[in-house]
């Protein structure tokens, strides 16, 4: 009796064993290989899935996700002879897991020392100042070189970013100092021009001013000489209207004389000749 349960007791063991070892579970987003008696036998998906134990064997996962890879700075040689460090980050995403397995040992190191030996030879024809200025068709060619190499690879890269290109000390020095010049010249320029800008508007807002200055005079001018012709044209019509005598026009006269001795402009006094007649005319009408 005890022999049967024991025995029973090791069934249900054996029991669980295999049936642990047979029944997986696959995340989301991955993918395993099995392999049965040492060959490839098929790929699994995500999911619950069953192998028989002892005979499958399951690879360890692969990611299926796009995966982003940054590379240490790698030196490369410019066509003027210049050491440039180079930084990348790879943006690439396994395709066919059978093939990133039994096609290659270890794609991410492969993808690395393929981006290295693609920099060399791209950025090696152009000068300094080519590369730093053509990241957008380094990155273009690098792309394609990859993902035509990375195909039987079972691996696809989306996309090739350079994150830095670094001159060595003595050009940035140099750079830095170009650099400096041209904006300290684009300063002097700006505050030259704008400088000659301002007196240019300067001496045209005194033109203008003088312009309208004269013509403000010369309009003042002919408005007083409107004024004075008009007003002696009044004075005339009124004294030919009241008919006076020649009293009136003595005595006027006689008003008039302590207006003109007092003029601001007067240095000399000057009898006008017309005085002697009008003097005569006043006594000859005080006589009457």
């Amino acid at each position: 009796m005890s022999f049967s349960f024991a025995f029973l007791i090791l069934l249900v063991v054996i029991f669980a064993v295999v049936l642990s070892r047979s029944i997986r579970i696959v995340p989301q987003a991955s993918a395993g290989i099995v392999e049965r008696l040492g060959r490839y036998h098929r790929t699994l998906g995500a999911g619950l899935v069953i192998i028989i134990p002892f005979i499958d064997r399951i690879r360890p996962l692969i990611d299926l996700r796009e995966r982003v890879v940054s590379f240490p700075p790698q030196p490369v040689i410019t066509e003027d002879n210049l050491v440039v460090s180079i930084d990348t980050v790879i943006y690439f995403q396994v395709t066919d897991p059978k093939s990133a397995i039994y096609e290659i040992e270890n794609f991410i190191q492969g993808i690395e020392q393929l981006t290295v030996t693609t920099l060399r030879n791209v950025v090696g024809g152009l000068d300094l100042e080519s590369a730093l200025t053509s990241r957008d068709s380094i990155n273009t060619a690098l792309r394609m070189v990859l993902d035509e190499a990375t195909g039987k690879w079972g691996v696809k890269v989306n996309r090739v970013e350079i994150k830095a290109i670094d001159p060595p000390p003595s050009v940035q020095e140099s750079m830095e100092k170009q650099m400096r010049a041209e904006r300290d010249k684009r300063a002097a320029i700006l505050t030259a021009e704008g400088e000659k800008q301002s007196q240019i508007l300067t001496a045209e807002g005194a033109r203008q001013g003088e312009i309208l200055r004269a013509e403000g005079d010369a309009r003042a001018a002919i408005l007083r000489a409107e004024g004075e012709a008009e007003a002696i044209k009044k004075v005339f019509g009124a004294v030919n209207a009241a008919d006076a005598n020649e009293k009136v026009l003595a005595y006027q006269y006689l008003q008039q004389l302590p207006v003109i001795a007092n003029g601001t402009a007067s240095k000399i006094w000057v009898i006008p000749a017309e005085l002697t007649g009008g003097i005569e005319q006043i006594m000859k009408a005080f006589r009457k």
